[in-house]
């Protein structure tokens, strides 16, 4: 973080670079949106509710395990550079987790604040304590959920060396998918985030409870709470993942 604030003009241009880009992307959905006057039965002000969600937990995700994003992690294990973190005295994992920490990432949390807090305001909903609980719940469950595919996408650098492009479907894709109503999307691609990669169960069902709307093939009421569940369970499974690929690595030999 020193290092970063070193040059204070730097990181303000790129924090605002990265701030641009994720500000242009909300702004084509929300100058279009109004236009068809929603999106599957959702106003803008409802898909808020999504897209902050998920951009607000993948930016504290990111800014979190951005050691574990697989292009961070194989350039150490190409260039041998993770045996370095084997040798020193401080715990593996909490190495990893310093050694990538982007500032330029906290500008984007403010903006997705900012898109979730018009979400809760512009949507026909008394809001409450309990809700408010429920929505936490689904940030962490959501920064576990993702964090664990980062872990699992730089554990399969120890056998690829180079990071695995397919991991970007489920982590930077992933994010994107939940950012919109599932029932928009073809039964298939809905039932595989949901039943296969538990993506649904993280901001979509607490949503539609929120909002007083059932939850889709006849679910009960309380999987729209599982989110605190299923985000650290993916997480733990991730971290075992993670244990058998260290046991994996051998090196560069130099």
């Amino acid at each position: 973080m020193r290092s970063q604030g070193a040059y204070r003009g730097a990181l303000v241009l790129d924090a605002l670079g990265t701030l641009l880009i994720t500000a242009a992307e909300f702004a084509a959905l929300a100058l279009v949106l109004p236009r068809f006057g929603g999106l599957g039965g959702w106003t803008l002000g409802e898909i808020c509710l999504l897209y902050g969600l998920a951009e607000l937990s993948f930016v504290l995700m990111d800014l979190l395990f951005g050691g574990f994003d697989a292009p961070n992690l194989s350039a150490h294990v190409r260039a041998g550079t993770f045996s370095t973190f084997l040798l020193r005295p401080v715990p593996l994992v909490v190495q990893v987790f310093g050694s990538d920490f982007a500032l330029r990432r906290v500008a984007r949390i403010g903006l997705a604040g900012a898109i979730l807090a018009y979400g809760l305001a512009h949507t026909a909903h008394a809001w409450t304590a309990a809700d408010a609980g429920l929505l936490l719940g689904c940030v962490l469950g959501l920064i576990c959920f993702f964090g664990g595919l980062f872990v699992v996408g730089g554990t399969l650098t120890f056998w690829t060396v180079d990071s695995v492009e397919a991991m970007n479907v489920l982590t930077y894709g992933g994010r994107t998918l939940i950012s919109y109503p599932m029932g928009i999307y073809g039964e298939a691609l809905r039932k595989t985030f949901t039943y296969l990669i538990p993506a649904a169960f993280l901001s979509y069902f607490p949503v539609l409870h929120l909002l007083g709307r059932p939850l889709p093939d006849g679910l009960p009421p309380a999987a729209a709470f599982l989110s605190p569940l299923v985000g650290p369970t993916v997480l733990a499974l991730a971290f075992a993942f993670w244990r058998v690929g260290v046991r994996r690595y051998q090196g560069t030999g130099t």
